[in-house]
């Protein structure tokens, strides 16, 4: 009965897994509804700021503002790339870095010097383990990331954006489209690109001026992109986890299914012999 021992034990330990990942597929669930509201009350004001940009802009004032400054050619970039502190959810970093991978391939291809910026530990232990140099590292603010993290993230960089130290700034996130679609975007959001205008123009009163509301409404806008993917990645990080947790929990009863039916099987065929040794044994007796 050595085999049924063994199974017994692999049967307990499968189902004390169960409860681990199940316990984590609630948390996940219960966080993700948490970050999912975040997202929900970012995204208007992210319109409304983008509205307003997009009908204060025209080529006239971008010569007055560093933020719009279009280079004729980039020399040098930043590449601030967003994941998690933590994994058990699936794919989620490792698509992250892939695409942070990509992006700067594609950079240095075109003789553009990169520097990387990393926010979360999987993407910093990644990046050192390979030997990739990091301008800043950033850790402890994906679980609840707020408006001062994005200026965290950012102001340092935008500065160099204005002194002309820096050519373009990309950001590496998971856009959040649902718990199952958190697919690794790349945006570039400096220089600013106003948003294509859509309908009519709002008339605006301006007070005291487009000039002084530029200035600013340009790093506002600026951080809220950074903190809007933040918010995103977040998000996008328990929708992995969850569905990750619910697979392995999913993965762990069918596993105990087979393994009930091979125990009672073995135990079975071990009583089956048991019976047959002692009809056997009475059998040579008489």
């Amino acid at each position: 009965m050595a085999k049924g021992r063994e199974l017994k034990g692999r049967i307990k330990t499968t189902e004390n897994t169960r409860k681990i990942t199940r316990t984590m597929e609630m948390v996940a669930t219960a966080k993700m509804k948490r970050a999912l509201d975040r997202v929900t009350s970012a995204r208007p004001y992210a319109n409304a700021l983008g509205e307003v940009l997009s009908s204060l802009y025209s080529p006239a004032l971008a010569e007055h503002f560093p933020l719009l400054r279009q280079p004729e050619r980039e020399r040098r970039a930043a590449v601030i790339l967003m994941t998690a502190d933590r994994g058990l959810c699936g794919g989620f970093n490792s698509n992250l870095i892939r695409e942070a991978r990509g992006l700067l391939v594609k950079l240095r291809e075109r003789g553009v010097e990169v520097e990387l910026h990393v926010e979360g530990r999987r993407g910093v232990g990644y990046f050192r383990y390979v030997g990739e140099p990091l301008a800043t590292v950033t850790t402890g603010i994906s679980e609840k990331p707020g408006a001062e993290h994005a200026s965290a993230l950012i102001d340092d960089v935008m500065a160099q954006f204005v002194r002309g130290d820096l050519d373009a700034v990309y950001l590496v996130y998971a856009q959040f489209r649902s718990a199952l679609s958190t697919p690794p975007t790349t945006s570039r959001i400096l220089p600013v690109a106003p948003p294509e205008r859509k309908g009519a123009t709002a008339d605006y009163i301006l007070a005291p001026s487009a000039e002084a509301i530029l200035s600013d409404l340009l790093p506002l806008y600026v951080r809220n992109q950074v903190y809007r993917a933040l918010v995103e990645t977040a998000a996008g990080e328990q929708g992995a986890r969850r569905t990750a947790m619910k697979s392995a929990t999913d993965n762990a009863g069918e596993m105990l299914n087979v393994l009930r039916r091979t125990y009672n099987r073995t135990r079975q065929a071990a009583i089956t012999q048991e019976i047959a040794e002692i009809v056997g044994g009475a059998a040579a007796l008489e």
